[in-house]
């Protein structure tokens, strides 16, 4: 048995005390301890300390460093289970006490997955233009999978999918754009795809949205892509392989059939 003969106050941290202890030597730090630990055990001077104690106190107080390290990460913003896991991992953390420390968190409901994913979703649903695949695959990233995701997205209702759907649509078919209207169309449909949107309501936007197009913006969006391949293939095609190779080239970005034989018979004719 070992008798604290004293306990001080830290100068930097008035939060944590030392223990001092009697020894055959005299008196002699022992360890430190948080206010917490210090009052759990009734810590004071005079006090009998058994190995096992001391040992168990260290312990606690570890715990407790630990506790409080996790709680300042916490602060920041909400976090999945697995966030908090990684992070104790990463401060090499021993697995025991994470375990104490993530029991104790969930009795506290400091830690709640169906929580986080819920507020999750709902951040990226007003906050992004990503759609529910992706941010499913977002959650998984963060620990988040099976029903508490499922129970999460359902805030993403297919009203809320296709309203966003069609608002990526109009922002991506630009007016000043110098290609032609089917190709805006075929790039914002593979750009809302890969945002994670069911292809049946991208399918539905498209075909419900006002496709009627500026006849004078496309015409000059056909000039500028036309005499654009002209100039690539002049140097190397004439006559009529020149037009077929500018011909080709339109309609493989998108531009009617009527309209690049406009272009042929009055832009390039006129070149010849």
């Amino acid at each position: 048995m070992r008798k604290i003969s004293r306990i001080t106050t830290q100068k930097k941290q008035k939060h944590r005390y030392n223990i001092f202890l009697n020894t055959p030597t005299g008196d002699e730090y022992g360890f430190s301890v948080d206010e917490e630990i210090l009052i759990k055990f009734r810590l004071e001077k005079g006090m009998e300390l058994s190995d096992e104690l001391i040992k168990t106190l260290k312990e606690q107080d570890t715990l407790h460093k630990v506790y409080t390290l996790t709680i300042h990460f916490l602060s920041y913003r909400i976090r999945s289970e697995k966030e908090v896991i990684t992070y104790l991992q990463k401060k090499e953390v021993e697995e025991e006490q994470i375990t104490v420390i993530m029991k104790r968190l969930k009795q506290e409901k400091l830690l709640d997955d169906q929580q986080f994913a819920e507020m999750f979703v709902r951040s990226r649903m007003n906050t992004s233009s990503k759609g529910p695949k992706v941010i499913e695959q977002e959650l998984f990233e963060k620990g988040i999978g099976g029903q508490i995701a499922a129970n999460a997205l359902e805030q993403y209702t297919p009203a809320l999918q296709k309203e966003k759907v069609q608002n990526l649509l109009r922002k991506k078919i630009k007016q000043s754009s110098k290609d032609s209207f089917q190709k805006q169309i075929n790039q914002a449909k593979n750009t809302i795809l890969q945002k994670g949107f069911n292809q049946q309501f991208v399918f539905e936007a498209i075909q419900t949205m006002d496709q009627e197009e500026d006849t004078d913006q496309e015409w000059e969006a056909l000039k500028f892509q036309g005499e654009k391949l002209y100039h690539k293939h002049m140097k190397k095609y004439e006559d009529f392989q020149l037009k077929q190779k500018v011909m080709e080239g339109l309609y493989r970005k998108g531009f009617h059939f009527d309209m690049i034989q406009q272009f042929v018979e009055e832009y390039l004719e006129n070149q010849e």
